[in-house]
């Protein structure tokens, strides 16, 4: 049987039918992407229908590259987090054009894709401290949770104290706030894709009262990619400034460690952990799969492509090969005739996704030492920054500098390892010269 040599499904206990479910399970629990990417890309100028055709086959193709080259049952598709920082950050804050910032996501790809065919791969994940890690994680997620709340109109500016209330009284932010109940209700009941049917529900009572209009349709042909497609080849040589770089070293760390940390966690829920070594079997493919979906997603115009945590509801019902990423791959290229609900998905919509994925994206403050102070104060400024000064490579430069001082002052400073200290080098030049 073809599918036997393929993904070996007898050695990992599984078959087709538990693959199945669990690609049906993974893709519901992340489906929400489908709505949000184009919602945040298509704020900078892009097309929303070409971003939803790039985030599709950005998807389809990081899927099967874990399903066929890395047997891994882990899904792929344009990362949270990093798509708000290529918006509100580069494009919209530092006003570099998004076909530039695409080029910055294809060389950011194009170094990881370097990285995990080398042996430092390893090396350079361990020489970014474990604290800092998990800071800029939670960090985002207080910055996609806030950007919900702003976009949808719940928060608003305010000059006397920044920020404030919106109007309690306008239609869409009382149907943004309806549907963030209803999100988090059935996320915290367990429901299977509850994001997505959070969204769905929120959509169908928005039409309901009027407060959305009706799609022209439900089923077309698939939106042409062609407004964005190859951008990031063509805008290659516009990456002549000390600004790209530092996006370009944004999407690169956080790519980086969002991957492998996601990859660590769903192999270890599947049981693909060495219990002698503590390896992960076939990690080396896996990071080398999600590096080339991100350099050819960026091609295909969107940003960085990462491995989905929500992978982990897949392997929770039996999900263990890389079939059920292969089935997550066939659901990704139907959902592509569905364009026309897009019009549906406006940001009182996706408000709550964006809420819903930064609070779990927060609770990896438990894993800083807090008690330790010279840990606690650059985990602290990393995330606070992030979400002040509206700007994810800001909260994490100030981090990355406060660090090496903090550890220093401590009598740690042999702790701090020569990557660290450069970055901090880096990063001060950045804010003296740049920012």
């Amino acid at each position: 049987m073809i599918l036997e040599q393929l993904f070996h499904l007898r050695e990992n206990r599984t078959s087709v039918r538990r693959e199945l479910i669990g690609g049906l399970t993974t893709f519901l629990a992340m489906s929400y992407i489908l709505a949000v990417n184009p919602e945040l890309l298509g704020s900078t100028g892009m097309s929303k229908t070409a971003v939803f055709t790039a985030t599709i086959l950005a998807a389809i193709v990081g899927c099967l590259l874990m399903g066929l080259v890395a047997n891994f049952p882990v899904a792929l598709a344009p990362g949270m987090g990093l798509n708000a920082f290529f918006t509100y950050t580069v494009v919209q804050e530092w006003h570099i054009p998004w076909q530039t910032a695409l080029a910055g996501v294809f060389v950011a790809g194009i170094l990881f894709i370097l990285l995990t065919l080398s042996k430092l791969r390893d090396k350079l994940i361990n020489l970014i401290p474990s604290a800092l890690k998990y800071a800029v994680s939670a960090g985002i997620g207080l910055f996609i949770a806030f950007s919900g709340l702003q976009t949808s109109g719940i928060i608003v500016a305010n000059k006397s104290n920044a920020v404030a209330l919106g109007n309690l009284h306008s239609p869409t932010v009382l149907l943004a706030i309806f549907g963030i109940i209803v999100g988090i209700m059935l996320v915290t009941a367990n429901v299977t894709g509850g994001i997505f049917w959070g969204m769905f529900i929120t959509a169908a009572v928005g039409m309901i009262f009027g407060i959305i209009p009706l799609p022209t349709g439900i089923i077309s042909g698939v939106p042409s990619v062609q407004p964005i497609f190859g951008q990031a080849v063509t805008h290659f040589g516009n990456i002549n400034s000390f600004q790209m770089i530092i996006v370009i070293l944004t999407f690169f760390i956080i790519g980086l460690f969002d991957t492998s940390g996601t990859l660590v966690g769903v192999a270890t829920e599947a049981g693909m952990v060495d219990k002698e070594s503590g390896e992960v079997k076939g990690v080396g493919k896996a990071l080398f799969s999600g590096a080339l979906a991100t350099t050819l997603g960026a091609v295909f115009g969107t940003s960085p492509t990462t491995a989905y945590v929500e992978s982990t509801s897949g392997v929770a019902v039996g999900a263990r090969t890389g079939l059920s990423s292969v089935f997550v791959a066939l659901l990704f290229a139907i959902a592509a005739f569905f364009s026309p609900i897009l019009t549906v998905i406006t940001s009182a919509v996706t408000a709550s996704a964006l809420i819903i994925v930064g609070i779990l994206m927060l609770s990896n403050v438990q894993y800083i030492d807090w008690t330790k102070f010279e840990i606690a104060v650059p985990a602290f400024f990393t995330m606070i920054m992030m979400l002040l000064t509206y700007s994810i490579s800001e909260g994490l430069a100030v981090g990355f500098i406060f660090y090496p001082i903090t550890m220093t002052v401590k009598g740690r400073w042999r702790e701090v390892n020569a990557l660290m200290w450069t970055m901090m080098v880096v990063f001060i030049l950045y804010f003296a010269f740049v920012a």
